[in-house]
């Protein structure tokens, strides 16, 4: 895959924290080389957080975040500093950026030992270097001597030397993850059961089938994408049996009705829940749905924020087959995009997304929010697959 193609949940995300009026903006300028964001010498600037897909050498594909002041006051003030906390959630590398000519304040310390609470790397871009009288020095910061770059945005003083250090620490995050690569040798026939997706743009299919095609042509495999009503005649005319069918959580049911029990069979969705390392916490999720009451709240909650169609997964049709299968009368309640409640013990159970617009570290960070509070999480494909009475067949392929 290309640098320029990859997804926003494949990327590095970069984000750039510190309180108002230290430079974090002239910094995150100085550090893309563009004017990314806007810079002044009025405190509070920066009023949402402002994000960037590019590539930055030598780091490669990212996402840069440019934070408001975790210092903001006030009622507006107070809904920015929640949207920065909510931004780490997202931080594979964290640059602090501080103000060289002045001390290092409560906010600075109360922001490092977030990092270290969510282990997030971090770098400290001590700015304004150019400015900086011989007297002036940092004590409060003696025990982070090797994380510290002294820097100028203004001159561009050892920028070079920050994204030097972002990229050794964003290096470790390569794993060699496959989606669906690793179960595959060339040659070999992958059949994908693609519905007409209504939520997804005309002429174009949805995020985890695209990265799914990928995946399957860089292990020299073969691609068949069919609907769900074409299944069958497709696995009659194929004239070899495919190494595996891959289909839209949706069309679960039909498509293992139609799939001869020798093939397996999996979902994109529960692909992705293997992906970023989290399957056998979904699947025994899924089990919770089992013991469900009248009057228990579930939490369906998207990592993206898109047009809900009449007929969505999400809002419609899993409540609907929650109902069905449980016979209960249940409290639905949904969230989307970053608004994923840090208090979950009024619920149940939660039934996730595939994810695929968040990456690991945001996916981790929800999955443990549900462990620690003792709340069961699964998602959309593996719950589907449970109520449908084919979860055990679906995750056979992974033992």
């Amino acid at each position: 895959m290309s640098l320029n193609s990859t997804p926003s949940a494949d990327r590095v995300h970069i984000g750039f924290f510190g309180r108002r009026n230290v430079g974090k903006s002239s910094v995150v300028n100085a550090v893309t080389g563009q004017e990314l964001a806007v810079v002044s010498e009025v405190k509070g600037t920066t009023t949402d957080p402002v994000q960037k897909a590019m590539e930055l050498l030598p780091v490669g594909p990212v996402v840069v975040i440019d934070t408001p002041g975790f210092d903001d006051v006030g009622t507006l003030g107070e809904l920015r500093v929640r949207k920065t906390k909510q931004i780490l959630n997202k931080t594979d590398v964290a640059v602090l950026v501080l103000d060289g000519t002045a001390g290092v304040s409560e906010t600075e310390k109360e922001l490092l030992g977030i990092f270290r609470e969510k282990e997030i790397p971090f770098v400290l871009a001590v700015n304004k270097e150019d400015l900086r009288k011989p007297q002036d020095v940092l004590p409060a910061l003696s025990e982070e001597t090797e994380n510290i770059v002294r820097i100028s945005a203004r001159t561009g003083f050892q920028i070079e030397e920050l994204k030097e250090k972002i990229a050794r620490l964003a290096a470790p995050r390569e794993n060699g993850r496959r989606i669906v690569g690793d179960l595959l040798k060339p040659s070999d026939f992958v059949v994908l059961v693609v519905p007409i997706d209504s939520a997804a743009p005309k002429g174009r299919l949805i995020l985890p089938q695209q990265q799914t095609i990928r995946d399957i042509l860089e292990s020299h495999a073969v691609s068949v994408v069919v609907r769900e009503h074409e299944l069958k005649e497709t696995l009659e005319k194929l004239g070899k049996k495919p190494a595996m069918v891959i289909t839209d959580s949706q069309a679960f049911a039909r498509v293992s009705a139609d799939t001869p029990r020798e093939i397996p069979l999996t979902s994109f969705s529960i692909l992705f829940a293997r992906y970023k390392g989290n399957l056998d916490l979904l699947v025994q999720g899924a089990e919770a749905i089992e013991r469900l009451q009248d009057g228990d709240r579930v939490l369906i909650s998207e990592g993206c924020t898109h047009h809900r169609q009449c007929d969505d997964i999400g809002s419609v049709k899993i409540p609907r087959w929650l109902k069905s299968y449980t016979g209960r009368e249940l409290g639905i309640e949904f969230s989307s995009g970053m608004e994923f409640p840090e208090e979950l013990s009024e619920y149940k159970l939660i039934i996730h997304c595939g994810g695929c617009m968040l990456n690991e570290r945001e996916m981790k960070y929800r999955l443990k929010c549900a462990q620690d509070q003792g709340i069961a999480i699964t998602n959309y494909g593996t719950a589907i697959a449970y109520m449908q009475g084919i979860l055990t067949r679906s995750v056979e392929i992974f033992q």
